[in-house]
């Protein structure tokens, strides 16, 4: 939901219309009003019905996609009309009417007021139509003399330029306050809006779950008798009919339900709902009663996590809602209400997408490069327009070839770049270059695991040396479990190259073959959710047999974790202090003033400053 206020601007021109109202989360910022944008769906539109140009602008902002990515990264086009509007709380000041195509009609009421300032969008918006950029909000740091220059400034700070509510604060102060102005003056009124709508379940096209109801001839509806259920979609059906081609299916459409004629419904419910209630098939597979046994699900229930895309986490989740939600509904033998306990919403891969001259879109393996330019293959006059990196689409043919990406990596090398890339609710950039990173790694693990290798097998028998790899290998356990569990995968595999370093410098020491081989298969075991077709050639490799656990962390050596912190005084390194890891500056400080040496330095001093570095140094500023 969003907080707000509606506001009515009063409009000028030689059109029958004398306001526009429109929805927006900063009221605070009307000062800064450039432009007033609606929806080439708006009502005014019908105005413009026989506006050739406008009908040709309309046709091109189709071409742009609804999804607040394809808006966010498209280009921001407008046509402008003959009407002006008027700042409310500013009636002198008078701006254009546009139409844009960023404005959605199913968001507020199809219609925004721009504030270039303030909003990137309407930054971009007002610099392509030249139109008036305004500054009236500032950081807190910087004085009223503050202006945007280079991109529109988005966060907190102080309304300037704005009359009565300058030295508001923002958003705090600000926004409240000028809603209340609105309200007094009966030029607009608070408001939360809703971006989620009234959902509807069903699409008018063959490929779906038939809907199991008909209609009598006077439209009345009837539920398909049990005994004929399920309802199945006719195999045979001319699919390039205009409209639903079940519509045209009379044989399948005409039935008769206890000697009475019906129409069956041809609308088909959407595919996610035909998914919406797998979870609770899982608990009872075999069931051939009924769907579920109700000690099943009741042991089983809710589901801990649910993973999905953004397509997923929007449709199939509400879908997902909706069922459990109507099979409780007065239900004493259903107890549960959410089908899931938590959501974890995943980014998508993305690569650049390409066009020829002739606007066709081009997938990567049809186009070749000069290093300057991009060209269709075997076609060197036909130059190819790279465009925005988007996610990968059959549609826009930005796609790689799973097949060709494994035959020439494998599948942990592709693994490995998309975890390693960025945090998993972000986005992904396919690159050539970080996939034969990748790859490269993975051979230098190889030739790591070899050298492991032939130091197990020398036998090695001392004492005393593998405290270091123990240590090391029960911070690992440690990390990496909770890096699993919080889904921080990027971080998993910094570890993981973390882990590389440290054994490649333990292996050129000596050291007990029985303690690396015990660690170094743990480690292998902790790798694995990354690159499990490599950690299972290893152990394989080394010949370990039954089965094998995620190992435990022994708290005992993570008590022992102790780094060694560098202290400088004045610039100049003193000392070097042992101590635990992740320590705070205070902590750190206590421990300096027992410490002999540094006593030294600071008696009768006065510490002016303190740089403080976490894991590294601390550097203690002082009058000499």
């Amino acid at each position: 939901k969003s907080f707000g206020c509606e506001i009515e601007f009063k409009i000028e021109g030689n059109l029958p219309i004398d306001k526009i109202k429109c929805f927006t989360t900063r009221p605070d910022t009307l000062f800064g009003f450039s432009f007033l944008a609606v929806s080439v769906d708006h009502e005014i539109s019908k105005y413009f019905s026989e506006n050739k140009e406008f009908q040709e602008f309309k046709k091109e902002c189709s071409k742009t996609g609804t999804t607040e990515e394809a808006i966010a990264i498209g280009e921001k086009i407008g046509f402008k009309t003959n009407l002006m509007a008027i700042n409310p709380l500013n009636p002198s000041q008078k701006v254009p009417v546009f139409f844009a195509n960023f404005v959605l009609m199913d968001y507020g009421f199809g219609a925004v007021f721009g504030c270039p300032a303030h909003d990137q969008r309407d930054y971009d918006f007002a610099k392509k139509y030249d139109l008036k950029i305004k500054t009236v909000v500032k950081p807190e740091d910087q004085d009223d003399k503050f202006i945007v220059e280079k991109e529109a400034y988005s966060g907190s700070g102080i309304i300037i330029n704005s009359e009565f509510l300058n030295g508001l604060r923002v958003p705090e102060e600000s926004i409240i306050k000028t809603i209340e102005i609105l309200e007094e003056k009966n030029i607009g009124k608070k408001k939360i809006n809703f971006r989620l709508k009234d959902w509807g379940v069903s699409r008018q096209r063959y490929w779906g779950c038939p809907i199991p109801v008909a209609y009598d001839e006077n439209g009345d509806v009837t539920a398909i008798p049990k005994k004929d259920l399920p309802v199945k979609l006719p195999e045979k059906v001319d699919l390039n009919s205009k409209g639903n081609p079940l519509d045209f299916k009379e044989d399948w459409k005409n039935v008769i339900i206890n000697g009475k004629k019906y129409t069956r419904e041809t609308d088909t419910l959407d595919t996610f709902v035909c998914s919406s209630w797998y979870y609770l098939r899982f608990c009872s597979p075999k069931e051939s009663e009924y769907g579920f046994k109700k000690e099943e699900i009741d042991y089983w229930m809710p589901v801990d996590q649910y993973i999905g895309g953004v397509e997923h986490a929007i449709l199939h989740l509400l879908y997902s809602r909706f069922f459990m939600k109507a099979i409780g509904y007065k239900n004493q033998n259903f107890k549960f209400d959410e089908p899931f306990q938590g959501l974890f919403t995943q980014g998508m891969v993305c690569h650049e997408t390409y066009k020829d001259k002739n606007n066709n879109w081009l997938s990567p393996d049809q186009i070749v490069s000069d290093g300057d330019k991009y060209y269709k293959k075997d076609e060197p006059d036909n130059i190819v327009k790279v465009g925005p990196s988007e996610s990968m689409s059959k549609s826009k043919k930005n796609v790689i070839d799973p097949e060709n990406i494994m035959n020439s990596y494998g599948a942990d090398a592709v693994r490995l770049f998309i975890l390693s890339d960025s945090p998993p609710e972000k986005d992904v950039q396919w690159s050539e270059q970080g996939m034969n990173a990748s790859y490269k790694f993975l051979q230098k693990l190889w030739t790591l695991h070899n050298k492991i290798k032939v130091k197990i097998q020398n036998n090695f028998n001392l004492t005393g040396s593998e405290n270091n790899l123990e240590n090391f290998t029960n911070q690992m356990i440690n990390k990496i479990t909770n890096n699993l569990e919080n889904f921080s995968y990027n971080v998993m595999i910094a570890n993981i190259y973390e882990t590389y370093n440290f054994l490649n410098k333990q292996i050129a020491k000596k050291i007990n073959s029985k303690s690396l081989k015990e660690n170094y298969i743990k480690i292998l075991i902790l790798l694995t959710p990354a690159i499990p077709h490599f950690t299972s050639e290893c152990i394989e490799d080394l010949n370990v047999l039954g089965n094998l656990e995620w190992p435990e962390t022994n708290s005992k050596f993570l008590n022992e974790d102790k780094i060694d912190y560098v202290v400088q005084i004045n610039g100049k390194k003193r000392l070097i202090l042992n101590e635990n890891r992740d320590m705070n500056q205070e902590s750190l400080l206590v421990k300096l003033k027992t410490n002999k040496i540094s006593q030294k330095y600071l008696k009768d001093k006065s510490i002016n400053k303190i740089i403080f570095v976490k894991n590294r140094l601390i550097n203690l500023l002082i009058n000499e």
